[in-house]
């Protein structure tokens, strides 16, 4: 079982008020207010609806906008989407562009330690939402690590009109249109299901990552630091679930990077592509997705090895462990090279030759892959001799 040890920040703090009664306060709310509103005027399909886009809107230009454009540029967008991204995510009340990417970024670098702001290791409570209600007491803020984002107008706007930006959209406008649709009852339903409620959802969506996602899953990827991966997680956050591949690889513009893994923020990028909105889609090669993989299963396995029998000889194990790290990368390599050949050739030219080394190569890499599966096998086997 991993050991977690409880982190003292060495910095001192005081209560925001105004985060502290709009976060605690906003599902006290948002709670009281739809019952009221179901037993006084009932619940139809267009509050539901405005629910449903509200919070798709809301929350994935948190993931795809906040987090993987603009913290991280694993991708270009086009200025209209700059703009949807900084409408809709103010209507998030998450604070601005600006604001966020800075403590993200401060995140990445300081992963787990007393300078990262939602630090994991300071409990649950905290890297879910404490950290956002409480303040430092030295607390101006420094964006010197966003000073790209305060360069672009749109994002420098968004920042200084965060709040009324925010209010406008993430809870007037879906109040009007319910409102221009079926009337008062519509309209406060609207304002309720698509702000008030739809907020708490969005709210509780990303916090869950930063306290969750550190706490429970498993780590394919990297050990450094408390990131995991969680299916489960990304199945209502937009993809961002899988956490320990997002910190192994922070630049690639997908979580998920498997096909059949959920990432919603994943799909909306490639649609976007797809539709000339957005461009430059960042991806890890996949020789260095699996040289990350076979680095965390040979390392734990070397640690259950040496755990079991301190007199072994690791020597050899080492060896072929590096023999099969080159031996990936330089497969994936070729392989990389054979499909871009196979792209660019005319169909006549490498119906017979390319295709053929492509399935060669792929046969190189299984082979390679069953004998990393026997490495382990092995050190498994000298982990049972005493």
């Amino acid at each position: 079982m991993e050991e977690r040890v409880r982190m003292v920040s060495e910095h001192r703090y005081n209560v925001n008020w105004l985060n502290a009664i709009f976060l605690l306060g906003i599902p006290v709310l948002a709670t009281v207010a739809a019952l009221w509103h179901g037993i006084t005027f009932g619940i139809g399909s267009t509050e539901v609806i405005v629910f449903v886009v509200w919070y798709l809107f809301c929350g994935m230009s948190i993931t795809a906008g906040y987090h993987r454009l603009f913290s991280h540029r694993s991708y270009s967008a086009s200025r209209p989407v700059v703009l949807f991204y900084s409408l809709f995510g103010a209507g998030a009340f998450q604070n601005s562009i600006i604001e966020w990417c800075s403590d993200h970024r401060n995140h990445h670098k300081f992963t787990d330690s007393d300078d990262d702001p939602y630090n994991a290791l300071r409990g649950f409570f905290w890297s879910h939402m404490g950290w956002v209600i409480m303040q430092k007491e030295d607390g101006d803020n420094d964006f010197s690590n966003v000073r790209d984002l305060q360069a672009d107008p749109i994002l420098a706007w968004q920042h200084r009109h965060i709040f009324l930006i925010g209010f406008i959209v993430g809870m007037v406008l879906p109040g009007a249109i319910g409102f221009a649709i079926g009337g008062l009852g519509t309209g406060i339903g609207c304002f309720i299901w698509g702000g008030l409620l739809r907020t708490v959802f969005v709210h509780h969506g990303t916090f869950l990552i930063n306290s969750a996602a550190h706490i429970w899953g498993t780590q394919p990827y990297m050990t450094t630091n408390t990131s995991k991966d969680s299916a489960f997680l990304s199945l209502f956050t937009f993809g961002e679930g899988y956490h320990n591949f997002h910190h192994a690889f922070q630049a690639d513009y997908r979580n998920g990077y498997k096909w059949y893994h959920w990432d919603l923020s994943k799909w909306l990028i490639s649609a976007l592509s797809i539709l000339r909105l957005s461009s430059g889609l960042k991806r890890t090669p996949k020789a260095s997705i699996e040289i990350a993989k076979l680095d965390v299963k040979y390392a734990k396995e070397a640690q259950n090895l040496l755990r079991s029998n301190d007199k072994v000889d690791m020597t050899s194990f080492e060896t072929r462990v590096g023999t099969y790290r080159n031996s990936l990368r330089d497969s994936f390599r070729k392989l990389a090279g054979a499909k871009k050949e196979n792209r660019s050739s005319s169909f006549d030219k490498s119906k017979d030759i390319i295709p053929r080394q492509l399935e060669e190569l792929k046969s190189d890499i299984k082979a390679i892959k069953d004998e990393i599966s026997s490495l382990f096998s092995d050190m498994r086997i000298a982990a049972s001799v005493v």
